[in-house]
């Protein structure tokens, strides 16, 4: 029985992108599936038309605009997302086959336990984001229940073509704001699971090569002819199996660069607004009010999904990175001329880290969350003091 790695890497993502239409359809899609899908993508970008329409009637005030401007940067973030998704459904569909290849398959329960751990890691992660973010969620719908006790108002600044002293019209959008965001919540984790859990699986995928390299014989040991021609054959055998693996790693990898490079892309550049913006508005909320706390949790939740995802591409370039080492470590020195020139050759290609770009050009990484910070911080304190 194969190792199913679709499912241990993205089973809470497809369970949830099921669950909202936007998962890859069956080959007979009938109506309905397509008019739900349809529906559900339909009411983000309409969350994110009226947010357009406020900040274009308040524009030129500086606290309004900032007000709205975070949520504004979030919601355009995951329209496009959820966009590029639907237009590269072809692509997940060749990545989620590549994951259940058979050259991704482990050869043994240690290559099992590395595949493994590295989805154990990425989930925890991607869940602790998922729960925080419906903890915000939660905040902004208490929001208007005790900081406007006394008076109707929704959970967001937003234009509504509903009135919220009207009963029916105030429940209506109050429901509409509320129900919206959190689908955009498991929108944003769906997107996210299915993109990252990629990237990390061809970080496990490198570290299954690294214990095929480890598992290479010294041949000096074996005295019987027979034994030494057995062992040697079995050895460059692993060698080309290896060298395989690691070119398929790489097709993977630049795979899901060309799929999700735009949207992480559009990711860094709106992560510097939505930072920018929410540091702005935590200056001028009452900290004793529930909105400080749900800006001050939502910026925590938007700094650590940038993290994770330069984070990502950090761990898949170090991981490939440290592949050149391994594989001077192994008993090169005890083999035959043949497996020294094939050795060669694959170490002058892994010399060369693999790099997710987004855009193509901007390597995700450490140094590149800082960078981020730093911008966003540059921006920030140029609209604080322009605002004093």
């Amino acid at each position: 029985m194969s190792f199913n790695s679709e499912d241990l890497y993205l089973n809470r993502a497809k369970f949830v992108m099921k669950y909202l239409g936007v998962w890859v359809p069956p080959e007979n899609e009938n109506f309905a599936r397509k008019f739900y899908k349809v529906f559900m993508m339909s009411l983000q970008h309409l969350f994110l038309f009226f947010q357009t329409i406020y900040i274009v009637e308040v524009w030129g005030d500086l606290e309004a605009v900032s007000q709205a401007s975070y949520l504004l940067f979030t919601q355009a973030c995951l329209c496009f997302k959820i966009t590029v998704f639907q237009l590269n459904m072809n692509k997940l569909k060749e990545l989620l086959k590549l994951m259940n290849g058979y050259v991704f398959q482990p050869k043994n329960i240690i290559q099992q336990n590395i595949i493994k751990v590295q989805a154990i890691r990425i989930k925890r992660l991607l869940f602790a984001f998922m729960i925080s973010s419906q903890l915000t969620c939660g905040m902004w719908a208490l929001k208007p229940l005790f900081d406007d006790v006394g008076s109707r108002k929704f959970p967001f600044d937003m234009w509504m073509p509903v009135s919220p002293e009207r009963s029916p019209h105030y429940h209506l959008g109050y429901s509409f704001q509320l129900v919206t965001i959190c689908m955009s919540a498991y929108m944003y984790f769906g997107v996210d699971s299915v993109a990252f859990s990629s990237v990390i699986f061809g970080c496990a995928q490198i570290g299954v090569i690294k214990d095929k390299i480890m598992s290479i014989k010294p041949l000096g040991i074996y005295k019987s002819h027979k034994t030494y021609t057995k062992i040697s054959r079995y050895n460059r055998k692993t060698l080309i199996e290896c060298v395989k693996h690691h070119q398929a790693v790489i097709s993977f990898t630049e795979l899901v660069e060309d799929t999700y490079n735009s949207y992480l892309l559009f990711q860094l550049v709106g992560s510097v607004g939505i930072i920018c913006m929410s540091a702005l508005r935590i200056l001028v909320v009452d900290w004793r009010s529930v909105q400080f706390f749900s800006i001050l949790c939502y910026l925590s939740v938007m700094i650590s999904q940038l993290f994770v995802c330069c984070w990502c591409g950090h761990e898949l370039s170090a991981t490939s990175e440290d592949l050149h080492t391994i594989l001077y470590n192994c008993a090169w020195y005890d083999q035959d001329v043949k497996f020294k020139r094939d050795l060669n050759f694959m170490m002058a290609r892994a010399r060369r880290p693999i790099l997710l770009r987004a855009g193509y050009y901007i390597s995700l990484s450490r140094q590149s969350f800082v960078s981020i910070l730093r911008m966003s911080y540059s921006y920030f304190a140029v609209l604080n003091q322009t605002n004093k």
